[in-house]
Formats: C-alpha cells, sequence, structure tokens
C-alpha cells in the first residue's frame, strides 16, 4: 500500500486555500495586516507608533522604514529577557544571520507566533504543493534528510537560544515529525560542520531517503560524503526511493547539473523554497516553473521598493497589489516576529499576478555597479549557465568584483571561479559568460560598447576547495551561510586570492 496516498488526503484542504491566491490576494493581505497590527497593538512598539489608530495601509505609512541597525537595539534588549518590546511575551530564539559574510552578525527574533505561522506552515506547504504536483509521489514511504545548522545559549537567559534558522526549527519540532527525519536531533543540531557530515553518512546510508532539504552548495558536501564512504558512484544507488530535493538558500543554476550527474534517476524533482531567518516567503509550486508562488497569508504583511528608489530619503513603497511585472523590487516585510516595515535585503521580480509569482535577482548589496551597468544576480547565473553549456564545464563556486583600473587604466569585473568540471576551453567560457551578460544585461551591454568603459571580464580559477576553506577560516561552515557572489567593491575577492595559492 502507498501510504502517502492515505497521507495526502490531509493536505488537500490546504491546497484549495492556496488557489485563492488567485482571485483573493488583496483580501488575504489585509486580513494579515489587521491581525499583526491589533496583536501588536499594546506592545512598547505599538503604542509608540499608536497602532491602536491605524485603521489600513496608508495610516500603517506613517511607520518608518527599518533595517536591522534600527531595531538592534531593542533586540538586544529582548534577547536579555525584556517582554512586549517589538512583539506580544517574551521572545526566547533568535535566528542569527550575517545576512553576507562579513563580521557583523543580525540576531533575528523567532516568535512562538512565528514559527508556528510563517517557517512551520511554510514547511508544511512544501509538502503539500510538491504532492499536488507529483501524484505519483511515495514520499512518506521513506524519511526525509534535513540539513540544519548548530544553536547555543542566549547570554544567560533560561532556555533561550540562539544559532541558525534551521536549527531552531528542528529544535523546536513537532516530536511526530523526528518519525520521518534524520539525522538525529544530536547530530543534526553539532556545531562542527565537517564532524557533523561524517556523522550523518555514517548514519543515514542504510535509511530510506526519499527526500532532501538543505542549502544545495552544503547538501553537495554530504553527498560527496556519503558517495566517498560507500564507493557508490550515484545517490539513488544507495537510496533508489529518493524523488525530491527541496532547496533553498542559494540559487540553484550553478549546481543543477552537478545533482543531476550525482542522481541518475528520471523520478528525482528539485523544489524550490524561499526560507530566511526572517520568514518563510516562497515556493515553487510548478516544478516546470522556476517562479516561485508568494506565500500571501502566512503571518507576514508585504511592501515593495522599486529597486532605483532603493537609496532615495522618501522611496516609492507600495503594497502587494502595486507591483508591476518585470521590474526589480527591494522586498519589505512586517511579521509576527516583530519585524515591522523592514527592509529584507533581497530583491526580486514578477513574472506574473493573480497568483503573485516571482523569481529572486539578487541582493540590495550584492551587485556590481561600479561603472554604471547594474548587474545582478539573475544576470550573472544565467551567463554562467549558458557558459557552461557551451563549454561542458560545471561552476561549483564563484565571486565575482570589478577591478577599477589596472597598469594599463583598464577596467573590468574580475571573476574567481572554482569549477567542478573544467570547461573545455576557458577562452570561450570567458568570451560566451561576455556576451550572455551583455544579451541579460543591456546597461552592461552599453559599458562594454566598444571596450571603452569596460573590457572583456577576465576570469581567475579557484583551486580546489577555495571558497570552502575561505569561510572555514571565517568560522562560517555549513548553516545559513553563503559566498558572496557579486560585491561593489574588492574586500572578499581580495581575501580569497591571497588563499589561492
Amino acid at each position: 500500500m502507498n501510504l502517502t496516498k492515505l497521507i495526502e488526503k490531509y493536505f488537500i484542504p490546504r491546497q484549495k486555500a492556496i488557489e485563492l491566491y488567485s482571485t483573493q490576494a488583496e483580501v488575504i493581505q489585509n486580513h494579515v495586516f489587521r491581525k499583526l497590527i491589533q496583536k501588536a497593538a499594546t506592545t512598547e512598539w505599538g503604542m509608540k507608533y499608536d497602532y491602536l489608530h491605524l485603521h489600513n495601509y496608508t495610516d500603517f505609512q506613517r511607520v518608518p522604514i527599518q533595517n536591522y541597525e534600527n531595531i538592534k537595539y531593542d533586540v538586544d534588549r529582548m534577547r536579555h529577557g525584556e517582554k512586549n518590546i517589538l512583539w506580544p511575551g517574551k521572545i526566547k530564539w533568535y535566528a542569527k544571520s550575517s545576512g553576507t559574510t562579513n563580521d557583523k552578525s543580525k540576531f533575528i527574533p523567532v516568535s512562538k507566533d512565528g514559527l508556528s505561522q510563517i517557517h512551520y506552515k511554510g514547511g508544511t506547504d512544501a509538502v503539500a504543493l510538491y504532492l499536488k504536483s507529483n501524484p505519483q509521489s511515495k514520499f512518506f514511504s521513506g524519511k526525509g534528510l534535513i540539513l540544519g545548522g548548530s544553536h547555543s545559549p542566549n547570554y544567560n537567559v533560561k532556555d533561550s537560544l540562539v544559532g541558525d534558522l534551521s536549527a531552531i526549527l528542528i529544535q523546536n519540532i513537532n516530536p511526530l515529525a523526528n518519525l520521518i527525519r534524520v539525522p538525529s536531533k544530536k547530530i543534526a543540531l553539532l556545531s562542527e560542520f565537517e564532524e557533523k557530515v561524517k556523522k550523518i553518512a555514517e548514519t543515514t546510508i542504510h535509511e530510506n531517503i526519499t527526500s532532501l532539504s538543505g542549502v544545495p552548495s552544503w547538501m553537495l558536501v554530504v553527498i560527496k560524503q556519503i558517495l566517498d564512504k560507500t564507493g557508490a558512484k550515484y545517490l539513488n544507488e544507495i537510496w533508489p526511493n529518493l524523488e525530491v530535493f527541496f532547496h533553498g538558500g542559494v540559487c540553484f543554476t550553478p549546481y543543477r547539473e552537478q545533482y543531476k550527474q550525482l542522481i541518475k534517476s528520471n523520478k528525482m524533482h528539485y523544489m524550490e523554497t524561499y526560507n530566511a531567518s526572517e520568514g518563510f516567503f516562497g515556493l515553487q509550486n510548478d516544478l516546470n516553473d522556476p517562479a516561485m508562488l508568494l506565500m500571501i497569508d502566512y503571518d507576514i504583511f508585504y511592501e515593495f521598493i522599486p529597486l532605483e528608489d532603493i537609496d532615495k530619503p522618501q522611496p516609492t513603497i507600495v503594497p502587494l497589489t502595486g507591483v508591476e511585472t518585470g521590474k526589480n523590487y527591494a522586498i519589505v516585510i512586517s511579521t509576527s516576529c516583530g519585524l515591522w516595515r523592514y527592509i529584507l535585503g533581497d530583491t526580486v521580480k514578477f513574472t506574473q499576478k493573480n497568483p503573485y509569482k516571482f523569481i529572486i535577482t539578487g541582493r540590495i548589496k550584492h551587485f556590481i555597479n561600479a561603472f554604471g551597468e547594474e548587474l545582478m544576480i539573475d544576470n550573472a547565473e544565467k551567463g554562467l549557465a549558458k557558459a557552461c553549456e557551451a563549454t561542458g564545464a560545471q561552476v561549483l563556486e564563484y565571486s565575482a568584483a570589478p577591478v577599477f583600473m589596472d597598469s594599463n587604466a583598464k577596467c573590468r569585473h574580475q571573476w574567481l571561479i572554482e569549477f567542478n568540471t573544467m570547461p573545455d576551453s576557458l577562452e570561450k567560457f570567458r568570451h560566451v559568460l561576455d556576451k550572455s551578460l551583455q544579451e541579460a544585461n543591456s546597461d552592461y551591454e552599453a559599458k562594454r560598447h566598444k571596450d571603452i568603459t569596460l573590457q572583456e571580464l577576465e576570469i581567475v580559477v579557484a583551486r580546489p576547495n577555495l571558497f570552502h576553506d575561505w569561510l572555514k577560516q571565517k568560522g562560517k561552515l555549513g548553516g545559513q551561510h553563503k559566498i558572496p557572489r557579486l560585491s561593489n567593491n574588492r574586500d572578499y575577492i581580495e581575501e580569497m586570492l591571497k588563499l589561492n595559492k
């Protein structure tokens, strides 16, 4: 008997509720708005901005836009045990996130409401939408391998924890869910990533794994460890019933071909999720469409700033119903974790409305605009995909930054790339990448015109494990930590080049 056929009936009401996204988006978001405002009205923040008299979105606009620096003091008070500041009650969990790979950490509050009405709701919906997309699934016939981070005590506050969001989720997960997930909580929460990977390999190779969940770059490390330990060539030799990888955290494009080469199965699926420390925002509801569905009935009220306005003193800010397709926006969120009109840092582009679907195009600070080219991560991923296709290459990791002027007075972009498979011609790879970036980005194309402003990009081949070693040097292996793909200065790439020996 296919157990999944019995269990999937539980998800039908939720699947039908999500269908209302197509016709009731404004009503749904208004309900979320009212719920959040009413619940926070008697908090310190709510009284400061008179939430009792916020009756509509126009009223809400008098609350100023926030970034982490604006709320850092309040968050630190909360971490020390103070109550009713940004959200009712005492918040015991804090997701530690650098957002980038610099040395400054953010501590994002994770309330009980946020856990249940944002993060766990997103995880449940990922399964609901996957089962709807794949009626032949046998998802519940085995277990899911969930790759998480670690946590540690928060100051000296009793039962309070700070760490990776994934660790907080695993720590608080419903005990019933532990029956269908691996590894054990003890192993999942190990702080030493390399030790964790070894123990995951040791304890899961004899399990019946049907799903994987995690960041693609770190899951790839686990998979290679498992293959090395067993001597198998393909992962599906070990786990023949593996059928889906729920991935998020970084763009999957550079990793897709590597996964396809390591998992040779025609029943394998890949489903993107958009889950960050600040909230769970999107899910791929059509496995043939890379755009994700914006999840609009969680405890998250959305606003958006056109990217060209992001640095203006008085930027244009619109609610969900005010967005246009094909335009880059910075996301602004208000949530039941106590984030109010908070600039998330990611940029998105909507591909359609009713329901609202989008792609992640980059981060506010992760782009190259040293010469007016406005190169986004989305452009970079598409260009690399074309260059790989043309040369048979596989990119493992990369980072790029501008060269403002060399000894010959030439300006260009410098790409540091670690290849899993080298291109048949590095020169061809470079040329295709450069041409593809021009096709994807008219500003880059204009600056490359006749090599007047920008010369053709430069590629530096990274030694094996360079990016791994750079993250390890900074104490940032595993968890939510990511390689900075595009930087508008040379701080990161210079550190990496020093290690590239």
